[in-house]
């Protein structure tokens, strides 16, 4: 039952972290909350000679570089590659590095970590001079303040905001679609979120006020912000890298946004207003009042 205070009530079914910005992500049962989002969320990430951020829109494969967090290390696998070990309290020298438009402060992770992504990145004919950079934390990259109400939220190296929030509710609607014109369903990997949410109606992400997150350290509030744009990367089947057109394809019979001048949308970007240092855990309650305007 619905408590009377808000008009829905969600749980939470699922939590993802993307260690590396565009590498496979992590599921987990639980994750802290901080100023930036999930812990460990996109805080490292691979740039070219000229120091400007590399994605799967790029090069597809790395969907295929799996993460693994240990307690004092992030593992990573990738096929035909030894397991490469980055430590969590070792960098090496500063540098600056371009995230869409921003130049913010990084660390380079040094020599071993470069030569692993260029050569599992590299395509014949292609060599690949790539770099693996960790986000210095002394840095402040902001939100778009246009979208958050004049709210200081802060990312790492995320696209433009702190967290994106999803349900399974869409995700079946769009595999209904999927699978009425013949194509395979799609698991929920291709839109990268960082929380979904269970027990909404479809899209219903897209139509609620600020989410308050029952905790074990009290009230976390996490405000939709702005709708989220896809770029190719859903077309990009994660456990082969192979790229085709049908869930793009899909959306935009059903899902032109409006809000951002009619791009397709799938999911909300959201910012932290309360809750930092909380912990997140599947199962959580998550209430909410539909936004009107």
């Amino acid at each position: 039952m619905t408590d009377s205070a808000f008009d829905l009530r969600a749980t939470i079914a699922r939590l993802f972290v993307y260690p590396i910005k565009s590498c496979a992500g992590v599921e987990l049962p639980e994750v802290l909350l901080t100023e930036t989002g999930l812990e460990f969320d996109r805080a490292w990430m691979v740039v070219d000679a000229q120091g400007e951020f590399v994605t799967q829109r790029e090069l597809p494969r790395m969907a295929l570089v799996q993460p693994t967090l240990k307690h004092m290390e992030m593992v990573l696998r990738a096929p035909g590659m030894l397991a490469l070990h980055v430590a969590f309290d070792r960098v090496e020298k500063p540098v600056r590095v371009k995230v869409w438009r921003d130049e913010v402060a990084a660390y380079d992770m040094g020599d071993i970590a470069a030569q692993w992504f260029s050569d599992f990145l590299s395509e014949p004919g292609r060599p690949q001079a790539l770099r693996l950079v960790r986000f210095d934390p002394e840095q402040k990259r902001l939100s778009n303040m246009a979208w958050t109400d004049g709210v200081e939220a802060e990312n790492q190296f995320a696209d433009g905001f702190p967290l994106l929030v999803t349900s399974e509710a869409s995700l079946a609607e769009l595999n209904d679609k999927l699978l009425a014109a013949g194509h395979a369903a799609v698991t929920m990997a291709r839109f990268r979120p960082n929380i979904v949410l269970a027990g909404l109606e479809a899209q219903d992400e897209d139509r609620v006020e600020t989410m308050h997150v029952a905790t074990a350290e009290g009230q976390a509030r996490l405000q939709p912000a702005k709708p989220c744009p896809r770029c190719p990367i859903p077309d990009i089947d994660p456990l082969t890298a192979v790229s085709t057109p049908e869930v793009n394809d899909m959306l935009r019979t059903y899902r032109a946004n409006a809000r951002v001048d009619g791009a397709i949308t799938f999911g909300m970007n959201c910012i932290v207003l309360e809750g930092v240092e909380h912990l997140l855990k599947v199962g959580q309650s998550v209430d909410a009042n539909y936004r009107f305007e």
